[in-house]
C-alpha cells in the first residue's frame, strides 16, 4: 500500500511530527509514502503564509529515509501552491532540490484564498466554478513543474460559501475537459484525494463524472493520497476509493522516483 499525500509539522498547517506520521503509516502497513509539505508562495492569507524551510524539511527527510529503510520507502515530495504569477519562482524552488514527486495544487485563486469565502464574493454559483476552472487552466498553460495535479476541485470543498442555485457538473464539465487534455498532453497525472471524506465534500476529489472523463481522455496516471495532516487519517478511505476506480476501469495506480510514474497494478494495492 502506499499513500502519495501526506503532511507533517514543516507544513504551517499541520503539527504532527514527521516521525510521528511515519510510524503511523508502517503500523497500518504502508509499504511507501510520500511527504509532500506546503510550499504556497504569496498566499493571500499572511495568517497561514505556507513557507517551508527547505534546508530543515530535506535534511528530515533524508535523515527519516535513512532510519525508516528497512521499514518503509520514503518519497521526497512536495506540494506546490500554483498561482500565476509565481510560476517562475515555483519552478525554482523545485528544481533546486531532488524531489521525486510533486502535487501542483491551487488554493488561491486570481490572489484571494478559497478557503476564506473572499473568492467567491460577488460571483453566482456558476460564475463560482467556472472562474476557478479557467484560473486552474490559465496557470497549468505555464506552469509545468508537477508531477500530478491535487485535488482537481478542492472548489467543492468551499460550498459554503458558494451561492446555493442549482448547478450541474454538465454545466461546466467542458471546461474540467480541457484541464485534463491539457494534464495528459503535458504527460502529468491527477490524484485522487481522500481528504473529501474527510470534509464531508458533496463530490469526490475528483468527482466521479470527472474521474471517468479523465479515463474516456485515455488519462492513466493517477496517485492516491489521504492528505492526512494527522497519523489517523493516513490511508483514511482508501478502500473505497479504490473500488470507485476499479468500478471505472482504471487498473494501475502510479508511484515516483526521480519525478518518473511507475504504473503498479490497483489489483495488487492492498498485497
Amino acid at each position: 500500500m502506499y499513500d502519495y499525500h501526506i503532511h507533517t509539522a514543516h507544513s504551517d498547517d499541520c503539527i504532527s511530527d514527521m516521525e510521528e506520521m511515519i510510524l503511523s503509516a508502517c503500523d497500518k502497513g504502508f509499504r511507501e509514502i510520500a511527504i509532500t509539505d506546503h510550499i504556497d508562495l504569496e498566499y493571500p492569507d499572511k495568517n497561514i503564509p505556507f513557507l517551508l524551510d527547505f534546508p530543515a524539511y530535506h535534511k528530515a527527510l533524508e535523515y527519516c529515509q535513512s532510519k525508516y529503510k528497512d521499514r518503509i520507502k520514503i518519497v521526497k515530495g512536495i506540494e506546490v501552491g500554483i498561482q500565476d504569477f509565481v510560476s517562475k519562482e515555483n519552478s525554482d524552488l523545485v528544481r533546486a532540490y531532488p524531489y521525486d514527486f510533486v502535487i501542483g495544487s491551487i488554493h488561491a485563486a486570481e490572489g484571494k484564498d478559497l478557503s476564506t469565502g473572499v473568492y467567491y464574493e460577488g460571483k453566482t454559483a456558476f460564475e463560482c466554478y467556472r472562474d476557478f476552472y479557467s484560473y486552474t487552466y490559465k496557470c497549468l498553460k505555464e506552469y509545468k513543474d508537477y508531477s500530478v495535479l491535487g485535488h482537481i476541485n478542492i472548489v467543492a470543498r468551499y460550498n459554503e460559501f458558494i451561492p446555493p442555485e442549482p448547478v450541474e457538473q454538465n454545466e461546466y464539465l467542458d471546461l474540467v475537459e480541457d484541464i485534463l487534455r491539457l494534464v495528459i498532453e503535458d504527460g502529468k497525472g491527477i490524484e485522487v484525494n481522500t481528504s473529501c471524506f474527510r470534509y464531508k465534500t458533496p463530490q469526490m476529489y475528483p468527482s466521479v463524472e470527472m474521474l471517468a472523463l479523465y479515463k474516456k481522455l485515455k488519462g492513466e496516471i493517477i496517485t492516491i493520497g489521504s492528505d492526512a495532516h494527522s497519523p489517523e487519517h493516513i490511508g483514511y478511505e482508501f478502500k473505497y476509493a479504490i473500488d470507485v476506480l476499479e468500478s471505472l476501469g482504471f487498473k494501475y495506480l502510479a508511484t515516483y522516483e526521480q519525478q518518473r510514474p511507475k504504473m503498479n497494478k490497483i489489483s495488487e494495492f492492498w498485497s
